[in-house]
């Protein structure tokens, strides 16, 4: 771990970048954490952007194996400092068009840097309540900045900025779980007891989704699979978007005749809602405009004027959680939801919008963070006890506000789309149980997948510790990749812990549970020499071979695009 000592070093190098006539920034150091505030002594308020609260000169080698977050829950990077790779396509730079520097790689939350002949360091922004703190990195430099979003700081005003943490250490997890620590003792997590289970009707149904498909699908789960605990209706059963509360065609015009169906039969109903957005034609955006994100004319913000402007009935405006009647709507929509429709676990998605960046808010000293934590805050007051599930949503304004957190991007049942989402999820392994669930999306081993896909598949979801919901048609599916899923339940809640940024080898270990998942990412056969830690039986968790007592070193055969999910006793 970097010395107090080392802090004040790299801070001496650092030339922070404020306005002209500019406020006093104040850096108080402890131990790895620096506590930034900005105060303006002088007569004239003063109009603040970004902030360079930290900077120093690294010497990082071009091949330093690279792992950063986005503004954005789809946005993640690996690879390299010389050759840094998208993890998603979808980016803060160019999906989202967030701006950002042209001469760094730029990173919201965290970046973490490993030299191979040296240990890792991770500099991270360990809160997240007013402002969005991001990370500029080259092979040269990393600057810290914290957006102040051109608010106006009045005389003799001061404004406390996000807390930033650096670290430094032999043992990525290490790090890693000492910036999940210090996230959630500034914004304590919400809590539920076990990673849900259940069923998602998107991925074998999509927006035509009938009423009979779901209570067919129920009937299957309720014979055969009855740990699946939540029945979750996906999109289309709204009349438009945003109109959440008025059901259009689907399920015969009645979406809650098929919830309360779901919930006589014993099972969880719950339902897929984008509380922040809504379509031009939505009577909630004609009736009350003045609930939205605002243009530099006082106009409702169109998304597409800034940013990704939606992937169905867009371009949409977006909800202002500063503004009071805003507020009380989308407390209004999850408390009806919650009491009337009986919903106990709703996804929400497209939250990204809550926090959409180029417009202002009903409250003039509001941030885009401000107002979307304020309208999550009314969702979590009108959930209740409900459990909330973010996905497409600025992912460190939402540490502290949900209870589970979409880890990946949506899975398709091709080999590509089922590796490049196991990297996002398993990058995110650090997370789950910490500040959320990890939610890796849903299992699909229904459809063309080879068998070792299905088990590759099937051993990152276990892999993530996380949530299991089933995305398949189960009154089709095979009955050995039914027995894989009822082998994902319950999940364990405890993510695997990963010797490297390959991530080829992980350790799970719970009171009654040591396993050992091998990936073999590579489309070519590989044997894995896999070190065991004492003397061990090893059992194949996917066909329950048991392979024998094995000594010190083991050595693993493996497909192609195919992993072994080993149980040690």
């Amino acid at each position: 771990m970097i010395s107090r000592r080392r802090f004040l070093e790299m801070t001496a190098l650092a030339s922070v970048q404020l306005p002209r006539s500019s406020p006093t920034l104040e850096q108080q150091w402890e131990g790895p954490f620096l506590r930034p505030r900005i105060t303006n002594h002088g007569r004239s308020p003063l109009v603040v952007n970004d902030v360079v609260i930290h900077e120093h000169a690294a010497a990082f080698p071009g091949d330093a194996a690279l792992y950063g977050e986005g503004f954005q829950m789809l946005t993640q990077t690996g690879g390299t400092i010389a050759a840094p790779i998208d993890l998603s396509q979808y980016t803060d730079a160019k999906h989202y068009r967030l701006p950002g520097s042209s001469n760094a790689r730029t990173f919201y939350g965290l970046a973490m840097v490993s030299p191979h002949a040296g240990g890792t360091t991770v500099f991270a922004f360990t809160s997240c309540a007013r402002f969005s703190g991001r990370f500029e990195l080259s092979a040269s430099k990393v600057r810290a900045i914290v957006d102040c979003e051109g608010l106006t700081l009045a005389p003799g005003e001061s404004w406390t900025l996000e807390e930033m943490m650096v670290s430094s250490g032999a043992d990525h997890s290490a790090l890693l779980s000492a910036v999940a620590e210090r996230l959630a003792k500034n914004h304590p997590r919400l809590r539920v007891s076990r990673p849900p289970t259940g069923w998602c009707s998107w991925y074998c149904f999509g927006p035509t989704v009938t009423a009979t498909q779901v209570l067919d699908n129920l009937d299957t789960i309720a014979r055969n699979i009855p740990a699946l605990k939540y029945i979750q209706i996906d999109d289309g059963y709204q009349r438009a978007m945003g109109d959440w509360l008025e059901t259009g065609a689907a399920f015969g015009g009645s979406v809650r005749t098929v919830l309360s169906e779901i919930k006589k039969r014993g099972f969880e109903p719950a339902i897929w809602v984008a509380p922040f957005i809504a379509e031009a034609d939505s009577h909630v955006f004609q009736q009350h405009p003045d609930w939205f994100i605002r243009d530099s004319a006082d106009a409702p913000l169109r998304s597409d004027r800034v940013t990704f402007g939606g992937w169905r009935h867009g371009p949409w405006y977006a909800l202002d959680g500063t503004h009071p009647a805003a507020a009380a709507h989308l407390e209004h929509v999850f408390r009806t939801m919650r009491d009337e429709w009986r919903c106990t676990y709703f996804k929400l998605d497209a939250n990204f919008w809550g926090a959409m960046h180029g417009g202002h808010f009903y409250d003039p000293h509001a941030t885009r963070i401000t107002a979307y934590r304020r309208g999550m805050q009314a969702i979590v007051r009108g959930a209740g006890n409900s459990f909330l599930l973010g996905c497409n949503h600025p992912i460190w304004p939402s540490i502290g506000l949900i209870h589970g957190s979409r880890s990946s991007n949506d899975i398709k049942r091709t080999w590509d789309r089922i590796a490049s989402t196991a990297r996002q999820n398993l990058s995110r392994n650090w997370q789950n149980g910490r500040l959320w669930w990890n939610d890796p999306d849903a299992v699909v081993l229904a459809g063309d997948l080879s068998d070792a896909e299905c088990r590759f598949h099937a051993t990152a979801i276990y892999a993530s510790g996380g949530m299991v919901l089933s995305g398949d048609d189960l009154t089709g599916i095979p009955p050995a990749r039914a027995a894989m899923l009822r082998k994902l339940l319950p999940p364990t809640g405890v993510a695997a812990v990963f010797e490297d940024a390959t991530l080829r080898l992980g350790t799970v270990r719970t009171a009654d549970v040591h396993a050992l998942c091998l990936f073999n990412w590579d489309d070519a056969p590989q044997t894995m020499a896999v070190r065991l830690p004492e003397s061990s039986i090893v059992t194949d968790y996917w066909t329950d071979e048991i392979l024998g007592r094995r000594e010190a070193t083991m050595m693993v055969p493996m497909e192609p695009r195919s992993a072994r999910l080993l149980k040690l006793t």
